[in-house]
């Protein structure tokens, strides 16, 4: 029997299948239509339906009357991947498509819908919806509620079947000790019995059953890969984001005490975490690629962010200039990337985000993110990326370069003043980040003021808010040029050739009105030229003028 003959006797409802003659121009996101319960009727409208029932096929081209006959359709013929594509983009899903033609060569062709991630409910149009009849309907509230109920509260509090205290790791328990002692001050932690200790970190029912925290942040390893094999973190570490194979590979399937210091030991050899050199002439400054209390927190919350429902793996793909972490499992329910630094967040493990709060792994739950974010832009380095995440896992890239020095230098200076830095907080550092980017609008209104307060940024013609004259002073060679020309008047320089990349000489004379007068503006342009800070390419009114960085 054919693959089409296998299709003919489906039943829709059983088999979760739905048939669509779709011979020519049937929709895919609602088409001409107005009306919201006729515009459902489409292909993105389907896909959501079936998703929201566990996964399902939609036939195109081929009768709903059964036995289903084949008709032929036109949908998406000879685009099929760019199809797949773009339900990813608007969905976040992976739809598989097959293109099967009968003996009369009529197309038919078949999407294969997967389920939707545990705990959401997939919308087109900002609606849920679920397959009635003939229909595409809003999911009703108890259907909804019952989607939305699959997000277990927390996981990690459950009782863990068979964990036994022989099974809990001893240098996991000792580390756990140490901690709360260092971050507590309670000395009698390090000879409290076993037992009493667990109670009180409510890793231990009161009848006296372990639970999967208990297990997740103490058991022995052979003991976890028996009861939860999925809780693994497998890092590997490839010697460029081309490479196919990977160089080295480690799975660390340990209890979180011990799993943290190994793993970052494992990324801290000085092949996968190089040195990075900025010059501060006569100086030549270092940095780590990857920052060590960035890459703990963002393995931290990885542990305590995943789906543990789901039988993946964390993978860690180690790279000498970027290190990206994916854990099964998308953002909590609320939760994206435009409110990561804002929304507070719940971690799906709460019991175990509980725990190492209170050993002082981290400093409060929910914090890691705004921390990681600060730590890279005082480090002059890109900000994490989350931008490769979706509705099945989390996917962050810290980012191990430097693209600007100056920028590294001007915050260095900012962080080795201790009465700045103590006023900055990690929203003022980011809006700094976006300041130096030219998107100043993308900043926080509230570190606008006090950025400007503290003389870190400036106002500007072009760009609104700038970078301090500080900033521009750390380009290279500046610093010379700056005994004989003002740096306020550096600084404007620099940022009038920012704004298109190059600058004639009547932009110059309109950014320096009331300050300076043309001859004089001229007279700076050539100078500064002389000192080979600007290139100039072009003859007379053609001229243009340039930043030079060598």
């Amino acid at each position: 029997m054919s693959a089409i003959d296998e299709l003919k006797v489906l039943r829709e409802r059983e088999d979760h299948v739905e048939f669509k003659k779709a011979e020519h121009n049937y929709p895919f996101a609602g088409g001409q239509k107005t009306d919201p319960r006729d515009r459902r009727h489409c292909v993105l409208g389907y896909v959501v339906a079936f998703a929201n029932e566990r996964g399902g096929r939609l036939i195109l081209g081929m009768h709903n009357d059964y036995p289903h006959a084949v008709v032929g359709s036109d949908f998406a013929a000879g685009e099929t991947g760019n199809l797949e594509d773009e339900i990813y983009d608007r969905l976040h899903i992976r739809v598989r498509t097959e293109e099967l033609y009968d003996e009369k060569g009529r197309r038919v062709l078949v999407i294969s819908i997967p389920s939707r991630p545990v705990g959401k409910a997939l919308r087109f149009e900002g609606v849920p919806l679920m397959r009635v009849g003939e229909s595409l309907r809003e999911m009703d509230d108890a259907e909804y509620f019952s989607i939305i109920s699959e997000q277990d509260p927390d996981y990690s509090a459950r009782v863990c079947e068979g964990l036994m205290l022989e099974d809990l790791d001893e240098e996991a328990i000792g580390k756990m000790r140490e901690l709360i002692v260092r971050k507590r001050g309670r000395k009698d932690v390090a000879t409290m019995p076993l037992g009493q200790l667990l109670n009180d970190m409510n890793l231990m029912t009161e009848e006296g059953r372990l639970t999967n925290a208990a297990l997740l942040l103490l058991g022995k390893g052979e003991v976890i890969a028996r009861l939860m094999p999925q809780a693994n973190v497998v890092v590997e570490y490839r010697t460029s984001r081309n490479a196919v194979r990977y160089s080295a590979r480690e799975e660390f399937r340990l209890p979180l005490f011990v799993a943290i210091d190994r793993i970052w030991a494992y990324v801290n050899q000085p092949a996968a975490n190089p040195l990075l050199h900025v010059n501060d002439l006569p100086q030549i400054l270092d940095c780590r690629a990857f920052n060590e209390e960035t890459v703990r927190e963002a393995v931290i919350n990885a542990m305590i962010h995943r789906s543990l429902q789901m039988g993946s793996d964390i993978f860690i793909k180690l790279y000498p200039d970027m290190l990206e972490i994916s854990n099964p499992g998308g953002f909590p329910y609320g939760v994206n990337i435009g409110n990561l630094l804002t929304v507070n967040s719940s971690p799906r493990s709460r019991l175990m985000a509980e725990v190492i709060e209170k050993t002082g792994l981290i400093e409060r739950s929910g914090q890691g993110v705004d921390l990681m974010f600060a730590n890279c832009v005082m480090e002059g380095k890109p900000l994490p990326d989350y931008s490769a995440s979706d509705d099945y896992q989390v996917d962050l890239r810290l980012y191990g370069v430097i693209p600007d020095e100056a920028f590294f230098l001007f915050v260095r200076d900012v962080r080795h003043n201790a009465e700045l830095a103590d006023q900055m907080n990690a929203f003022d550092w980011l809006t700094l980040h976006y300041v130096k980017e030219g998107k100043a609008d993308a900043g926080f209104p509230e570190s606008i003021g006090k950025l400007l307060e503290l003389g870190l940024i400036a106002e500007d013609t072009y760009w609104r808010y700038v970078l301090a004259p500080a900033y521009v002073l750390k380009k290279p060679g500046v610093k010379a040029v700056a005994q004989r020309v003002a740096p306020e008047s550096l600084a404007r320089v620099y940022y009038v050739i920012k704004h298109s990349g190059e600058a004639a000489m009547s932009d110059f004379v309109e950014a320096f009105v009331g300050v300076l007068t043309q001859k004089q503006v001229r007279t700076l342009i050539e100078g500064l030229c002389g000192d080979h800070l600007l290139a100039q390419h072009g003859n007379a009114r053609a001229t243009r003028y340039v930043w030079s960085e060598d």
